[in-house]
């Protein structure tokens, strides 16, 4: 129960590492709100936790509106009675995007929901945390396309870069105050994001198999990997960590560029 008394709001938390962070925070004894766009999909990531006798509820919205935002937290705040844990977990990507061929529309919209929308998510949760004084914790997921690039993913790096140095600037920022900031850089995971690469006629059991002889450990990442390492730095084992990007990524890395 290493969360037993948290209140830990999810932001993507309707599939892939976003539901498997909620149904482990909620294992490990914390309330849990989850917040998307798409209410079927975090109704089943609710259902799923309350099956196992965890807290769970959701709330809709999109984190790259700011009246979104600000009232996704204050209703996680009104349902747990606070929150100490912010995963800032919302993410899209646009393939076949470098800054010549990427519409100005779809730049934008990568940015405003990968970038702006931790921004904005951290800035009206820290308006919370603040004057609570209970400390908390942030942990932003990023990606290893935050820290090196890939052919023709240029919003999506630009932001994913974006995100790590933000993250270390709140770091700084609230460190007096005993908010730690993290971020988790996934390699390749089986989420439904890789899943949209897929040409007609290719299986995904395939496919998989094929990216994970590339990977020193043998295998892609599941959403599981990746929860883990969530539940590391938001609990008081990560007491004296802020300020890092956790590379979560089967040694993909030390190896060769990762790919988007």
């Amino acid at each position: 129960m290493r969360l037993k008394d948290k209140r830990a709001l999810i932001t993507g938390g309707g599939t892939g590492i976003g539901r498997a962070t909620a149904e482990l925070f909620a294992r490990e004894g914390a309330g849990v709100m989850v917040s998307g766009r798409r209410r079927g999909e975090l109704e089943e990531t609710v259902r799923r936790v309350q099956e196992r006798g965890g807290d769970a509820s959701l709330i809709e919205g999109d984190v790259s509106r700011p009246e979104d935002a600000e009232r996704m937290v204050r209703e996680a705040v009104a349902a747990l009675g606070g929150i100490d844990i912010l995963v800032n977990n919302a993410g899209i990507i646009v393939r076949n995007a470098s800054v010549t061929s990427v519409s100005i529309e779809d730049w934008n919209r990568v940015v405003d929901i990968d970038l702006t929308g931790v921004f904005l998510m951290s800035r009206f949760a820290l308006q919370q945390m603040l004057p609570a004084g209970r400390g908390g914790a942030i942990v932003n997921i990023s990606s290893v396309s935050g820290i090196q690039a890939d052919p023709k993913a240029a919003p999506y790096n630009a932001a994913k870069g974006g995100v790590n140095l933000l993250t270390k600037n709140m770091a700084l920022d609230y460190a007096s105050s005993g908010i730690r900031v993290n971020a988790v850089c996934p390699g390749r995971i089986a989420t439904p994001m890789p899943m949209s690469r897929l040409r007609p006629g290719e299986d995904w059991e395939t496919v998989l198999a094929q990216w994970g002889r590339n990977i020193p450990l043998g295998r892609v990442g599941r959403p599981e990997d990746i929860a883990q390492a969530v539940l590391f730095l938001a609990s008081d084992e990560a007491a004296w960590i802020t300020g890092t990007t956790l590379v979560v990524d089967g040694g993909a890395t030390i190896t060769h560029p990762p790919i988007g």
